[in-house]
């Protein structure tokens, strides 16, 4: 099954050191190529969230720029009422820096994630994602599916802990991009 991805835009501003807001958004469509319309029904992220994998916060999909993960602590996910929030950490890297300062300015696209669906619903042109396997969200610096997300920037809590774990998961990652 392949990885799909879906994009995101709202309002995105920086206040510090730590990203937030919403990577999707319940209800939300997305036209997202051959005339099909695409929502994401509430609990969609559920199973993923409790499973409690490794999930990575990326720049354009792009595996050597992480930013935060689960396994780490530096990305939270959580599902709301609007959708799937997130709260990460932004590194002191030069990925990090560019996304703040990008975010400061008001120039980034959006945010987007990668899953494979679990279970849908198809009427004709129109499809609901009920559940999802989600491996990463993206702050996108142009082009969302959606326009919907929100992202702000405050203050890290705390420094990204070093470790070996992000080579690992680059490539499965990059293994499921294939």
């Amino acid at each position: 099954m392949a990885v799909e991805r879906r994009f995101l835009t709202d309002e995105l501003r920086a206040k510090g050191r730590r990203l937030e807001g919403y990577a999707a958004v319940f209800g939300a469509e997305a036209r997202i190529g051959g005339g099909v319309v695409e929502t994401i029904a509430p609990g969609a992220f559920r199973a993923t969230l409790t499973a409690n994998p490794d999930i990575l916060a990326l720049v354009d999909h792009d595996a050597a720029r992480v930013l935060a993960r689960t396994r780490s602590g530096t990305l939270r996910l959580s599902e709301d009422t609007r959708g799937l929030a997130f709260d990460l950490d932004v590194p002191d890297t030069q990925a990090g820096r560019d996304v703040l300062a990008l975010a400061e300015r008001g120039d980034l696209g959006g945010m987007s994630f990668g899953f494979t669906a679990r279970d849908e619903a198809r009427d004709g042109d129109r499809r609901e994602l009920r559940a999802v396997d989600l491996f990463e969200v993206s702050v996108v610096a142009a082009f969302p599916a959606y326009a919907s997300t929100v992202v702000t920037a405050r203050s890290q809590a705390k420094p990204l802990p070093p470790g070996l774990a992000h080579a690992a998961r680059v490539l499965q990652i990059l293994e499921l991009t294939r």
